[in-house]
């Protein structure tokens, strides 16, 4: 079942998910979905290291011997950040999220963010339990890409980026949900897949 205005209010006061608290009127909560900011950290795409042929590989297919690519810190100030055009970067919410056994949900873009052609890759489904019982905060990490071909696109802290939608179902047995199986699980900044260097 979508979870609309009320509902939403009920799951913000039970602590699923932490909105601002100080805005009147709840405005980041809409008819039937959350908004959701993006935090200063980001990791954009670093060059591969020269040296080394396999560097410009990337191979995710033997889990022992991943070949990822290598991502840079950036910390944007208010000035924020140039993605280029056909960039890419990992960035993570401010909000956090403890979603209990019954709720599950799903990144959507704003539209303003998408017609101006910033993407996020897809990996915007959280399962029942993401965040729950864990000690550290829960972040969603997105997958941004930069789809214009002459245009930068700023990034800024705090920006908008996109809006949760929640679903309640049946409740989830402990051991088959997100608190127990997931691998981001208590994940509090931005999350780059396993093995992936920083510089």
């Amino acid at each position: 079942m979508l979870l609309t205005y009320l509902d939403l209010i009920d799951l913000v006061d039970a602590g699923a998910i932490d909105v601002p608290r100080d805005r009147i009127n709840f405005d980041d909560i809409n008819g039937a979905s959350i908004d959701v900011r993006i935090g200063p950290t980001i990791l954009v795409e670093d060059r591969p290291d020269f040296s080394r042929p396999d560097s410009f590989v990337v191979d995710v297919s033997d889990k022992k011997n991943l070949l990822l690519p290598r991502f840079k810190e950036i910390t944007m100030d208010e000035g924020g950040y140039l993605l280029r055009p056909g960039g890419c970067a990992l960035a993570a919410t401010v909000e956090r999220f403890r979603l209990p056994l019954d709720i599950s949900c799903e990144l959507k873009l704003k539209s303003t963010i998408a017609r101006c052609f910033l993407n996020n890759m897809l990996a915007t489904w959280c399962d029942p339990g993401w965040g729950f019982e864990s000690e550290a905060d829960t972040r969603l990490t997105l997958e941004l890409h930069n789809c214009l071909e002459y245009h930068y696109f700023r990034l800024r802290p705090g920006l908008k980026i996109g809006q949760m939608v929640f679903f309640r179902g049946k409740p989830v047995p402990r051991d088959r949900s997100y608190a127990v199986r997931g691998q981001y699980n208590g994940t509090d900044t931005v999350a780059v897949s396993r093995g992936v260097q920083k510089v």
